[in-house]
């Protein structure tokens, strides 16, 4: 590993390190970091312990695996869409997921298991659209298109769920409204080892592939040329970066920009490759998501900020910097 890499990793790391203490040490009762670290290893006041350990450690940990789902299946798009400005939220994928999370919860299937399959049908959905819009307007190819295709398929997707919502009981809107909001206030054990899992599969399976991104961002006539499944490579990440996507909505609700922004820091850290790219952008997207979170719960504390709102304060004037800088050409 070369010194440069060596220091960007050491960069990404210290970061995590940095976010996970700020994120463990503040809240109502503001408690030292030194306090933290001693309380993750079971040492201290009991009353230091619980917090750190049953309260806030599920909710930040919630916010690493859907920060690296995040930012990894925007890394994986980017790629294959060969456009810097392709992400999960603005392409619809977690409008779609978000759809299907609901109709789960609405029709009584809420199991942790569950939701994220359920999530996942209609990411895949959601992304099968998108393509069907763009192809029937003038081609896949052109990044504007698809642009456009994913905002309509999102409006589509709000629809959707307005409607199954029209009669449906008090406790479901309030739900509902969590799913597109976006918030790591409802973090347990264990549907955080759900969608890690779920996580930890989807960024395994697209570092794995590395070269067929690699590949698939020089443009679909050179892939061809260079012996790859164009149709095959593109499907099956396609369907990877919806897993991720439809994992974190499970998770956490709607939260958009991460796999927007993130990749483009992974890239500005010197990342040689997609598999490193994925890499760094699946630690540097848990960064991110669990600084927002901290943000979202201490800006105007008591009251806590959606953190898809956060994101968003964030994503969008990054999007727009990045519009007028030509991204998509």
């Amino acid at each position: 590993m070369s010194a440069s890499a060596r220091v960007r990793w050491a960069t990404l790391l210290a970061a995590l390190v940095a976010a996970v203490t700020l994120g463990l040490a503040f809240g109502p009762v503001p408690i030292a970091p030194l306090d933290v670290w001693r309380a993750l290893a079971g040492v201290g006041d009991a009353a230091v312990v619980g917090i750190v350990r049953d309260l806030r450690l599920p909710r930040v940990a919630l916010g690493l695996v859907v920060g690296a789902g995040l930012a990894a299946s925007g890394t994986a798009l980017q790629a294959t869409l060969r456009n810097p400005l392709a992400e999960p939220y603005l392409l619809g994928v977690s409008g779609g997921a978000a759809v299907g999370a609901v109709l789960a919860v609405t029709l009584g299937f809420a199991a942790p298991g569950l939701v994220p399959l359920s999530a996942f049908a209609g990411a895949t959905g959601a992304v099968m659209l998108v393509l069907l819009v763009a192809r029937a307007a003038g081609g896949r190819a052109d990044p504007r298109l698809l642009l456009m295709a994913g905002v309509v398929v999102g409006a589509f997707c709000t629809a959707a769920i307005m409607v199954a919502l029209a009669t449906a009981p008090e406790g479901a809107v309030r739900g509902a409204l969590w799913w597109m909001m976006g918030s790591l206030g409802d973090a347990q054990w264990s549907g955080v080892r759900w969608v890690a899992a779920y996580v930890l599969v989807g960024v395994a399976l697209l570092a794995l592939w590395g070269r067929d991104l690699d590949v698939l961002a020089l443009g679909e006539e050179a892939a061809a040329s260079l012996g790859l499944d164009v149709e095959r490579a593109t499907r099956r990440i396609y369907l990877t970066a919806s897993l991720l996507a439809a994992a974190t909505v499970a998770g956490a609700g709607l939260i958009g920009f991460v796999g927007l922004v993130v990749p483009a820091i992974a890239r500005a850290l010197g990342g040689r490759g997609a598999r490193e790219t994925v890499l760094a952008s699946a630690l540097a997207g848990g960064t991110l998501v669990v600084v927002a979170d901290l943000a979202a719960r201490t800006a105007l504390r008591p009251a806590e900020l959606p953190l898809g709102a956060v994101t968003a304060l964030v994503g969008v004037p990054f999007f727009l910097w990045r519009l007028k800088d030509g991204a998509t050409r």
